[in-house]
């Protein structure tokens, strides 16, 4: 079993300091491109989490679809939606 140990004594306070900022921002970097490699917005939603997502009814989503408003995936029956396509077809509305 292999142990790192730190001698506390021969560390002065602003080198521990450093020490423990340079770990911690490692740890945050490695933390960083793990959610960029994972990509968490091409996640599939179904129909209902889809309109949930959106805050609209089935029959809203049905037409937004055919019009091509949105994307949908599907296998058989079942339709999906990319949670970035949905972000994508939100617009900005002009005041």
């Amino acid at each position: 079993m292999q142990t790192n140990s730190i001698l506390l004594q021969q560390l002065t306070v602003e080198e521990l300091q450093q020490l423990i900022g340079t770990s911690v921002k490692n740890g945050i970097l490695e933390l960083h491109k793990e959610l960029l490699t994972k990509n968490y917005n091409e996640e599939l939603l179904t129909r209902s989490e889809a309109c949930k997502f959106l805050k609209i009814n089935s029959s809203s989503l049905w037409s937004y679809t055919n019009k091509g408003k949105v994307k949908a995936y599907g296998i058989g029956a079942r339709r999906y939606y990319k949670r970035s396509e949905l972000m994508e077809s939100i617009t900005l509305l002009k005041k």
